[in-house]
């Protein structure tokens, strides 16, 4: 078995001095993915962020390749891609800048026509040098997803990425993860919805 990229020992998370759920332990490896379930309110937000390193642990650890990710430093954020409910856009840069920023943030070259090309692919080749103040939320996420296209990331964590999709949208991001599992990245998500990765994918349900 491939070595694991990321694990939880012992982890758990508070809001306002109550643990939110009991201790939770799992190891991801190369081409591997892992649901997080858990009804609302139960914590699985919270838990993605602190994987990410954006909110505190209340016990435990995470570690990537084996070495606790506070000290893995610049070289986890480098092979880390996070997407929350904000989904950390710019509204007065364009949805091609957008894009391009988030290449050049995570040190990665992009060439102008790969961006536009992620753009189109996700039916926003009209919209690609508009504001993206000026898109409806739909947009916002597909330009979000345009950047989940190029991204070179081993993990992601996604929270809830189908929400606001169209049933074309849906399909086509069901595409993106299973090529991106296929190709040895690992991925963390949540989601209401049924996903069909076309790969064993673990599941992991938060109890309170």
């Amino acid at each position: 078995m491939t070595p694991s990229l990321l694990q939880a020992l012992d982890v758990s998370c508070e809001r306002g001095g109550r643990q939110l759920f009991q201790p939770v332990q799992f190891e991801l490896h190369a081409g591997a993915a892992l649901h997080l379930e858990g009804d609302n309110g139960a914590g699985k937000t919270t838990l993605l962020r602190a994987l990410s390193g954006l909110s505190p642990l209340s016990q435990g650890k995470v570690l990537w390749r084996g070495v606790p990710t506070q000290e893995a430093g610049s070289e986890f954020k480098r092979e880390l891609l996070y997407l929350g409910h904000a989904l950390g856009l710019k509204d007065e840069l364009t949805a091609l800048e957008n894009v391009q920023l988030n290449a050049a943030m995570a040190g990665q070259s992009l060439r102008r026509e790969e961006a536009l090309q992620a753009l189109a692919t996700q039916g926003l080749k009209s919209r690609a040098h508009l504001p993206l103040r000026v898109l409806s939320q739909g947009q916002k996420r597909r330009v979000a997803l345009a950047r989940l296209q190029v991204a070179q990331a081993k993990l992601w964590l996604l929270d809830e990425p189908f929400v606001a999709l169209d049933a074309d949208a849906v399909q086509a991001l069901q595409v993106l993860l299973q090529q991106h599992v296929a190709l040895g990245g690992a991925l963390v998500f949540t989601s209401h919805q049924t996903v069909n990765l076309g790969a064993a994918v673990q599941s992991l349900r938060l109890q309170a």
